[in-house]
């Protein structure tokens, strides 16, 4: 996770060296807080295509909010065709209690879904205290969680293909 110890959007490993040419992602992208889930996907999308992806295999899906990834990332993962799903979203903290139960409804749910279909699901969501703090994890002065996400997915594609 992006910290101000630590800036994942500089993450480099030479190990990664699955050949993603023939790989497709879906990135299931909310459209609440929408500044912060473009900075998101662009940082994806940019990681994917540095990793050979090439465009026609980054599948693109807008939901409403952050609480519709589960069923977005349901919807693309049960697609033989997707190899990987990443779920970007922002979840900014309010005044209510609203914030706790989306932010473990969407960790449950991405979860769940990856494990029904044995695929990596990938959580992308922030959930910081201000806008401030999610800009800063969205491209700011804490890297791009987004570049972090389409890591993550690149990873376990890699990790799947080694314990088959």
């Amino acid at each position: 996770m992006a910290s101000n110890l630590k800036n994942l959007s500089e993450y480099s490993d030479k190990n990664l060296s699955l050949d993603l040419r023939n790989r497709r992602f879906a990135v299931v992208v909310s459209e609440w807080n929408e500044e912060v889930t473009e900075a998101l996907y662009s940082g994806a999308v940019e990681t994917l295509r540095e990793h050979n992806v090439p465009s026609e295999n980054i599948l693109r899906k807008n939901v409403p909010g952050s609480f519709e990834l589960t069923l977005g990332a349901q919807l693309m993962a049960q697609q033989d065709r997707i190899d990987a799903v990443i779920c970007l979203g922002c979840v900014i903290q309010g005044e209510t209690r609203h914030f706790d139960f989306i932010c473990q409804a969407v960790a449950h749910g991405i979860t769940n879904v990856g494990l029904k279909y044995n695929k990596p699901v990938i959580f992308g969501v922030l959930t910081p205290d201000t806008m401030q703090q999610a800009l800063d994890r969205a491209g700011g002065k804490h890297g791009n969680k987004g570049d972090e996400a389409a890591i993550t997915a690149i990873k376990m594609l890699g990790f799947n293909s080694e314990a088959v």
